[in-house]
């Protein structure tokens, strides 16, 4: 092995935080209801909050779970923890409180810090659990007065392979899966993101994307790489982001598709031009050609991407290349819904089938897309059974059933399991919702398959029109018709608004759960 006499340091993101408060000392690092400060505070607050563990007694590789809004508690969090020593376990501020005690208890961790608004839900989270509970923010605030007193702490990061967080799985269909994030994964995959997003010190990025969401796809880190201003937004709606934007002069955000539709149909809209361009990351299902319309008329530009929590974020991204800035709407929104290709810090996406082979570039053979790299955990968190069932010759399986096409770009057709087999004949639920969502009335609609006596499965829509829109079922359906084979129509459609996860995803588990109990005993 190769001696190097000035390193190699063990790559970790609490390095960017060490340089910022150095050359962006007086620039603004945080913007927020509570609070406002700049990268000196910023990084003398992360390390007495670092301290202030410490003397919480937090050691190396002990849990941390923190259960805030996006607000300066959870960014400083995404610092101070690792800073301790320990793992940051950002938990779902939307789960009950049963979900919550199973993470925390699985996870083992040794304190809670939990906002003040959400404290009942804390208690509750931890009960009959020795966890330790500190309040931030109302009345008697803890956590600043736990900072108050703390001798600043900065831990030096000599195992880069070494946890820095514990995220868990969505939970569907089954028991939560806690995916561990290494300190070199978390380094190289910001770095992606400042790269692929090109974020800089000028930027103002408004945090929708919640933070317990993969670390917020590691964007606390990466903002605070580049020297940018993070923006806190306790509660993501319409107004509340048309607000932001305008006073606070946003750059960046990154949210689901159905979050981007809501903000170009809300009445705010309706206001001045955004002046300058807001770069948009998302991910989920591809955005139509007319959201990503109506989106450019307001000045905002959507890039589409891939990832899992397994992949600490985005994997793969739907690079743009400049050639095609002069083909027509519909074949750039036909780009643009691609997944694309394995971002700067992954390895090559591939498309596989059941033996694990590539299956050819023609865009057309369906496979398992399998990914490699730095920013893909390290495992499930005592869970190898689970481990190795995702894993298939190095590489990790993501359940998800794509296309390779022939520039090397892949393209997402379905989940494995939201697959609709009808009479012998597979539908991918994806292919629907795109010709669904071609119309101009139709605003965000998801395709799940139904019990069928005849055909076994058949599809069904649901459906969220625009404002004002009278469209019928029929209309619908005679327009998938129009588009695709007409066997692959819905055979009903169901309007309504969809449920949605705490990022925006459709639940599309609960939308087969609806359509099994209203089935006829």
């Amino acid at each position: 092995m190769i001696e190097y006499p000035f390193g190699p340091n063990a790559l970790t993101p609490l390095r960017f935080l060490e340089r910022s408060r150095t050359v962006y000392a007086q620039r603004t690092a945080y913007s927020g209801p509570e609070m406002s400060y700049d990268y000196t505070t910023f990084g003398d607050r992360v390390d007495r909050l670092a301290g202030a563990l410490r003397d919480l007694g937090i050691s190396r590789g002990d849990r941390v779970s923190v259960l805030a809004p996006n607000t300066y508690v959870a960014l400083e969090a995404h610092f101070g923890v690792p800073g301790a020593g320990g793992v940051l376990n950002a938990l779902n501020t939307r789960l009950g409180a049963s979900e919550l005690h199973y993470i925390i208890d699985h996870a083992g961790s040794k304190a809670l810090i939990v906002d003040a608004e959400m404290l009942e839900l804390g208690r509750e989270a931890t009960r009959d659990l020795d966890v330790q509970l500190v309040v931030a923010g109302g009345d008697g605030d803890e956590y600043e007065d736990m900072l108050d007193s703390a001798t600043p702490h900065r831990e030096i990061v000599d195992d880069e392979w070494s946890l820095i967080s514990l995220n868990y799985t969505s939970g569907t269909t089954g028991r939560p899966k806690g995916v561990m994030y290494a300190h070199r994964g978390a380094y190289l995959q910001s770095m992606a993101m400042v790269t692929q997003m090109r974020l800089d010190s000028d930027m103002v990025f408004l945090w929708t994307l919640p933070m317990f969401h993969c670390n917020g796809w590691c964007f606390p880190w990466a903002i605070t790489a580049a020297g940018g201003r993070h923006v806190g937004l306790r509660k993501v709606a319409p107004d509340a982001m048309w607000t932001a934007m305008r006073e606070h002069g946003v750059t960046h955000f990154n949210a689901a598709p159905t979050v981007l539709s809501d903000l170009s149909q809300h009445e705010a809209a309706s206001g001045p031009r955004l002046v300058e361009p807001v770069r948009v990351a998302t991910g989920g299902a591809p955005p139509s050609p007319r959201l990503l319309a109506d989106l450019a008329e307001l000045n905002i530009e959507v890039v589409h991407l891939y990832g899992l929590t397994e992949t600490y974020g985005p994997a793969a991204i739907c690079e743009w290349r400049n050639e095609w800035n002069d083909l027509s709407v519909q074949d750039q929104a036909r780009l643009r819904a691609r997944q694309g290709v394995g971002n700067i810090v992954s390895d090559n996406v591939r498309v596989v089938d059941s033996a694990g082979l590539d299956v050819p570039n023609d865009g057309a053979t369906i496979g398992e897309v399998v990914l490699r790299g730095d920013n893909v955990m390290l495992g499930y968190y005592r869970d190898p059974e689970a481990t190795a069932t995702a894993t298939i010759d190095g590489w990790f399986r993501t359940g998800d059933l794509g296309v390779m096409h022939a520039d090397g770009y892949i393209e997402l057709k379905d989940r494995a399991k939201d697959v609709i087999i009808s009479g012998g004949e597979n539908i991918a639920s994806i292919e629907v919702e795109q010709a669904l969502a071609s119309h101009p009335d139709v605003s965000e609609c998801a395709v799940v398959a139904a019990p069928d006596e005849r055909w076994g499965e058949v599809p069904v829509a649901f459906v969220t029109l625009r404002l004002g829109s009278a469209v019928s079922e029929q209309d619908l359906i005679d327009h998938v018709k129009s588009r695709i084979a007409r066997y692959k129509a819905p055979r009903r459609v169901v309007f309504g608004p969809l449920p949605k996860t705490s990022t925006g995803k459709i639940q599309k588990f609960a939308l087969r759960e609806s359509l099994v109990t209203s089935l006829p005993k």
